[in-house]
């Protein structure tokens, strides 16, 4: 049940972004023939008046199909509904608006979320100290730090019972190496100040020598009204869309590190069906997350998916016309080959990596 929730989870993203596409065209008034989700054979289909609805075997994505490429098209080349006939604005924000429409799904999850099943957030406030590494040596031994201790503050910020407040926490003391940090310190009964000096770490961060936990077991509250709701899902949606960003970053600056971490649909039903068998809650997340990694990959000006698409537009753009045909078919064409013969390599490797695989090997 749990794999079928995490593929549903692909397959609602893949027909969002498509039909962010579709309705983008549509409401321009922008001819569409051909509404698909995956790639390869048919497997189910319904002709509409204008556009072909199916649901074809490899399910790598989906696409949006215009009559400007479909040789049997009767619709003459001259009609200015034809996307290519469109103006370079229109043909942008059909071609950006799959993006657009998975970034703002991501959001309305998180929305959802927080309105239907409120705040998670531990039952008291503070920072539980929930171990000390072995070295007596380390910054918090030294401090007189002990395990079971709850910070209450630090530098003069006070933790509240949100669940940002180990991040927060975390960073204070990291920004302060070899730096005095007073610390309010709740233990049992008695509130303590003491004073924490980080150690730097090899590359400078600082460092305690502590394990850090919630203050408490983890609670829902209901959010007070819709603003607080809008706004912590627009916190959310902020946070998880910097950290994806900076990963995508960090992917193409170590590459040859971080190659074998990038992940397929295999993997990705994986995880999330183990979130699922969890939590079901945690498929709030998983979506968003996947949502806006969605996003950020068709945004890439790499052939064959959006970014590519814009690039072409740009250089029109630019050039106060398009490229020859010729080269732009070439380019797609490869770019798709590439992208499907990726896909199908990481498909093949995450399935051989499965645990129940792994198994049957042995």
């Amino acid at each position: 049940m749990f794999i079928l929730a995490a593929i549903s989870v692909l397959a609602v993203l893949i027909v969002v972004h498509e039909l962010g596409h579709f309705l983008a065209a549509r409401l321009q008034g922008i001819h569409v023939n051909r509404f698909s989700i995956g790639f390869g054979p048919i497997l189910w289909k319904y002709q509409g008046e204008a556009t072909e609805y199916a649901i074809r075997a490899l399910p790598l994505g989906g696409f949006v199909g215009f009559p400007d490429d479909d040789p049997d098209s009767d619709i003459p080349e001259n009609d200015p509904d034809l996307l290519q006939n469109r103006p370079i604005l229109d043909r942008v924000i059909v071609v950006s608006a799959g993006v657009v429409a998975n970034l703002i799904f991501a959001y309305l999850i998180f929305v959802l979320q927080f309105g239907a099943f409120g705040l998670q957030e531990a039952s008291e406030p503070g920072v539980r100290i929930s171990q000390l590494v072995s070295d007596v040596n380390a910054a918090a031994a030294q401090a007189g730090i002990q395990a079971g201790d709850v910070i209450l503050s630090a530098d003069g910020r006070t933790f509240d019972r949100s669940l940002q407040s180990i991040d927060h926490l975390r960073e204070i003391i990291e920004a302060h190496p070899s730096q005095p940090i007073l610390l309010d310190v709740q233990r049992g009964d008695e509130t303590l100040n003491l004073t924490v000096i980080p150690q730097p770490d090899a590359s400078g961060v600082g460092k305690i020598g502590v394990g850090l936990s919630n203050n408490g077991d983890l609670v829902f509250r209901r959010t007070r009204n819709v603003f607080e709701t809008m706004g912590l899902a627009a916190e959310e949606f902020q946070s998880i869309l910097v950290a994806t960003v900076q990963g995508f970053v960090n992917l193409v600056t170590n590459f040859n590190q971080l190659a074998g971490q990038v992940a397929g649909p295999v993997k990705i039903v994986e995880q999330g069906a183990k979130l699922a068998n969890n939590n079901l809650l945690n498929l709030f997340p998983f979506t968003a997350i996947i949502s806006i990694n969605l996003a950020i990959i068709n945004i890439l000006p790499l052939p064959a998916l959006d970014g590519g698409q814009l690039a072409f537009l740009l250089i029109e753009g630019i050039r106060g016309k398009p490229l020859p045909a010729r080269i732009q078919e070439n380019v797609m064409q490869t770019g798709l080959v590439l992208l499907l013969g990726l896909g199908v390599f990481i498909i093949v490797r995450d399935t051989t990596q499965l645990e129940i695989f792994q198994d049957l090997l042995q």
